[in-house]
């Protein structure tokens, strides 16, 4: 688990195809302290995407891509060079600064504009079809790793704005038209729509959870 609160930006140094797959290779700034942080096995979400550590050396960390990873994410579209933000998974006394982020891409977006306000940035996404029942108007989503707050949403587009401090502790260079992002929903709408589901398949319970209770309770 994540909370998509990105430790560092890091750089993708190698991108070698594996059958339909990678193994990459991710070097580290020294300020993420990479030896003395990690162990192999651990969990690092890239770009928001949750991988495995399979070998270290030096400041750099290797990883295998999947081809289910690369069908349903960005990293089809990465080169060698390209900036990654990095987070190491979450421990129990972690502080919880964003969201509950899995590190389980949900479907992959596209910036579509990005208007400058003062010292901000507007940056306008178009959402796939079938995530786009979970993005809410100030709720979370993870945008490549990062939490961030949906500030508005028209159609199959949300608005965000990037504030000066995270411009520039987040990789967000490739934020321009046409580019490709991971997105990933806030896992507690896709459990409270299973819950309402559940319910409606069994009406005839006396028990349960309803959006009656859901609501009563201050879950919505």
């Amino acid at each position: 688990m994540f909370t998509g609160i990105v430790e560092a930006v890091g750089t993708l140094e190698a991108m070698t195809a594996h059958g339909r797959g990678y193994e990459i290779i991710v070097k580290t700034p020294s300020s993420f302290l990479l030896k003395q942080r990690v162990k192999l096995g651990d969990s690092i979400a890239n770009n928001g995407v949750c991988l495995t550590v399979t070998r270290m050396s030096g400041d750099c960390f290797y990883a295998d891509v999947s081809a289910e990873t690369v069908a349903h994410t960005a990293f089809c579209d990465y080169k060698r060079g390209c900036a990654v933000n990095l987070e190491l998974a979450c421990t129990p006394s972690t502080h919880l600064g964003g969201h509950i982020v899995q590190g389980h891409v949900d479907g992959v977006g596209t910036v579509v504009k990005k208007q400058t306000l003062d010292e901000a940035y507007d940056i306008y996404i178009r959402a796939p079809q079938d995530i786009l029942r979970y993005i809410a108007k100030k709720g979370s989503i993870a945008v490549n790793g990062v939490s961030l707050t949906v500030n508005d949403i028209e159609n199959d587009v949300f608005r965000l704005t990037l504030i000066p401090h995270t411009q520039n502790t987040v990789d967000f260079s490739g934020f321009e038209p046409g580019s490709k992002v991971n997105l990933e929903v806030d896992v507690l709408a896709r459990y409270l729509e299973r819950l309402i589901e559940a319910k409606s398949e069994k009406k005839t319970q006396s028990s349960g959870i309803s959006m009656s209770t859901l609501i009563k309770n201050g879950f919505v």
